[in-house]
Parts: structure tokens; sequence; C-alpha cells
């Protein structure tokens, strides 16, 4: 398999480290924008050989993305990017006929007037837009295939294969106990995708109403943890499984709910009352004259890059999915769960645990579908495919899944 991978950030590298171990892969071009990344990403790698190479790429230049899918003769883009670049990748790929994987839909917009009761643009809308043309294209959009979504998708759709009869909630829950030394604030993953999630409407779903929208950090709930993390307050977040799960899961709520705690709500509450969180350029004073920047990319900017703090890092993260249903007429709750040791992480890779536990969901993914495993034509999300197949994979890649019964 030939895969051009867009991004060389922490996840993008993580992608690198993992795949350069597995044998599927014939040749994976490492492109970013800044050049010095991909050559990083490619130079740290212990034995890259003729494999591996990093090319500069705009991600925003669908021409530029189309035509060195086409000069690379890749047979699938992998997009390690932030959101706002999912719909020049997504049509780039479909264009040059590749399949196309993501870790991030396309971005929603609130409702006009009442962004906390109805939805607006949602998640993935400018994606299955376009499903016709994927699927006439006989070409496969694997969307929302990190950890979350992505490995929470899975574990959706294993449950209700082999789990439940009939599912009333299907609950996705994130926590960690993560501390970073020296650091007041600097979060594990991407700012400008946190801020991005954490201050939108979340969406729910329910089976009689659909998809519906509250006020961000809504519904608060503690939630226990595995392997040693405990009990964490985790809160309504907008996120791509709520808008993926109902369309091949039948569950009669859908929801997702993030570990984030008082401190860092109350510092994105701050970042929204000053207008930080705006993604709109403004313009300030530069040395060479004015210049045009958006606050969101300045907070980012600010703040340490979430690849480097490993090092500084302690603790373990937790991804999974907690089901309620029945099981042969008798009632039944269970939380599927991927917990990754920052320690483990970084020993074994070099990556955080956040960024490792987003990375490997997608090589897994293409590992399935460069076997012939995994298949399918159109825009698909994980929970459209047979679970089995990746659970397996994944812990053959030493990185195992569990399973706990609730109550």
């Amino acid at each position: 398999m030939r895969v051009l991978l867009v991004g060389a950030g922490g996840v993008g590298t993580a992608v690198t480290r993992i795949a350069a171990r597995r044998g599927f892969l014939t040749r994976m071009i490492v492109a970013d924008y800044d050049p010095s990344r991909a050559e990083a990403a490619v130079a740290a790698l212990e034995e890259p050989g003729d494999r591996f190479s990093a090319r500069r790429l705009d991600a925003s230049d669908e021409g530029a993305v189309r035509r060195l899918l086409t000069e690379e003769r890749c047979d699938v883009l992998l997009n390690a990017t932030d959101p706002r670049f999912v719909m020049p990748l997504f049509r780039a790929a479909l264009a040059a006929g590749a399949h196309y994987l993501d870790m991030a839909m396309s971005l929603s917009a609130p409702h006009p007037e009442r962004p906390y009761e109805e939805c607006g643009v949602k998640l993935g809308d400018g994606q299955f837009e376009l499903a016709h043309r994927w699927a006439e294209s006989g070409r496969l959009a694997l969307v929302g295939m990190g950890v979350e979504p992505g490995l929470s998708d899975v574990f959706a759709r294993y449950a209700a294969d082999e789990l439940f009869d009939e599912i009333e909630e299907i609950g996705v829950r994130d926590g960690a106990d993560l501390t970073v030394e020296g650091y007041d604030f600097a979060p594990s993953f991407s700012i400008w995708t946190t801020i991005e999630e954490c201050l939108n409407p979340p969406v729910v779903y329910e089976k009689d109403r659909g998809w519906f929208t509250t006020a961000p950090f809504s519904e608060p709930e503690v939630f226990d943890f595995p392997e040693g993390i405990g009990p964490v307050e985790c809160v309504n977040v907008e996120h791509e499984e709520v808008l993926l799960i109902p369309r091949w899961v039948d569950a009669r709520r859908v929801t997702f709910k993030y570990g984030l705690g008082d401190d860092f709500i109350a510092k994105l509450k701050t970042l929204h009352e000053l207008g930080l969180d705006s993604t709109a350029k403004v313009t300030v004073p530069g040395a060479e004259g004015p210049v045009r920047v958006s606050p969101r990319d300045v907070v980012a900017a600010c703040l340490p890059d979430p690849a480097t703090l490993g090092e500084r890092m302690t603790g373990k993260t937790c991804a999974g999915t907690w089901v309620k249903g029945t099981k042969d007429g008798v009632p039944r709750e269970v939380y599927l769960y991927h917990v990754v040791d920052n320690q483990w992480s970084m020993r074994e890779y070099g990556s955080q645990a956040v960024v490792w536990q987003t990375a490997v969901n997608p090589v897994v993914a293409l590992e399935l579908i460069a076997t012939g495993v995994w298949s399918g034509r159109g825009v698909l999300g994980p929970e459209a495919l047979p679970p089995r197949p990746f659970l397996d994979l994944l812990v053959d890649y030493g990185s195992p899944w569990g399973l706990r019964e609730q109550g």
C-alpha cells in the first residue's frame, strides 16, 4: 500500500513510527506545510529505508494534493491535519481516485437562532453531501478513524453485534489522570481542535427526536475510569461519534462526554469571553506593519506543542464506550475501553500517550484495507465495518483493549 500522510505534527509523527513496524506498507510520503516537520518525522525512524520520504505540501491547495497523489501513485490519503483542512483533502483524494481516511470530520456551524437547541451544520455534513460521488467512484472515504471518533465507534458496533440484543444508550466517555510537570496549562492534544469541540454546542442523539444540541459543558456526571484512573467528572462535548453511530447502530440515545475538569473548563470559558477562541482574523501591529492573525492561532502558538510534552507527562489516558441495554432479556451495562500509559508509549515509541492512542487506530485501519479485510465504497464511519478484525489486530499491535461489566 502506498500512502500519502498529510500532517507531520504529533499524531502524524506517531503514525510513521507505528507504520514503520508493519509490513503492509510499501511507501509513505510524509507531507507538511513545514517541510522541516516532515523531514524530522522521517529522520527519526530507525530504518526509514526507501519506504518513507518527506515533502512540503499545503493542505489547503487541492490541486497540489491531487497532483502529489497522482505522481506518487498513492492508494490512500491519510489526513492527520486539523479539521480546517478536511474538505480540501477529502475532495483532492476523490479527484485523484484514492481512498481517504481522517480522524476528525468536516467542521460544524451552530444554528443561527437556536444554537443550544437545534443543530445547524453538523460535523461531517460536508463530507456526507459527497457520499454519492465517492460511491460512484468505487473508492472508500473512511471518516472519523482515530481513537474518538474511531476506536470508540468500533466498540459501539462490537457491542451491538456481540454483546446486546437491544441498546438503550451508547455513551462515549473519555478521561485521564495525565499531568505535565512545569506547566499550569498544557493541553495534551491540539488546542485548536480542543477549543472547537469544547466550545461548540454539544450534540445529543435520541431515536424519537433525532439530533439536537445543548449548552457547552452540560449534564455533568462522574464516571469511574479503569486501570487506576478513577472517578472523573465528564461533560457533554461536541463529537463525531454522536453523528456517526446512529447511522449504522440502532440505539435509543447516543452521547459523548469528556473529562475536562473545572480548571480546564474555566480556562476555555475565559478564552471564549475574551474572544480568543475566534478563528476570524484580526489586525494587529507588527514590526513590518499590520498583520492579520486568528486569535485561536495565537493561543495555539503561545502554548507548548502537545507532541513535545511526553518527557514531562505522567499518567494514563482512557478512551471508551459505555453501553446500556439488554441481552437475552436481561439488563446489561458494559464499558469497552482502551488505556495507554504515557510511560509505555514514550518508552516504546517516543510518542506521548494521547497522540499515540490517536495514531495507532488509522494505521490498524490501513492494514485492514491493504489486506482486504475491510472494504467498501462511499463515505463510511468505522461502525459500518466488521469490528472483530480491528480489535484483534489492535491487540497484535501490542495495545490490548478491555471490557468491564458495569453495576
